[in-house]
């Protein structure tokens, strides 16, 4: 069963696969699928494993994560934290560890913002309008 993802991953894996000038052969043979399946990826028809995506995003020298989102697997601010601790770990400039603490730190701040975040909708959703006076 498809899902609405589904049929708007396979439209960009077209056009990602057209843009590199890979053939749905080439890519299917590339990314170590059946051209079968991969077509039908493409068509929208099948909903493929995050691995099949993994090698069809290395196939293509995308982001994984970008198929990973168009597929539904993955959302947004995922994907967005994944791409930035993929970076911190892919910098050469530093050592590992200085990577991880890096990465400490970044935790912290997501989780205070998250707390801040959660603590000002508390706030909100405990306030009631104020009835107005006619």
């Amino acid at each position: 069963m498809a899902s609405l993802n589904v049929g708007n991953l396979g439209e960009y894996l077209r056009e990602q696969r057209r843009t590199a000038q890979l053939s749905l052969r080439q890519l299917a043979e590339a990314a170590g699928v059946s051209n079968p399946y991969l077509s039908q990826i493409e068509r929208g028809l099948r909903k493929p494993s995050a691995e099949v995506l993994q090698q069809v995003a290395k196939a293509l020298r995308i982001s994984a994560e970008t198929l990973y989102v168009r597929a539904g697997i993955l959302d947004e601010k995922e994907r967005d934290e994944l791409e930035t601790r993929a970076v911190i770990l892919a910098d050469p400039s530093i050592n590992e560890r200085q990577k991880q603490v890096l990465l400490q730190i970044y935790d912290s701040f997501r989780k205070e913002n998250a707390a801040e975040a959660a603590q000002a909708a508390e706030q909100q959703a405990h306030q009631s309008p104020q009835p107005t006076e006619t």
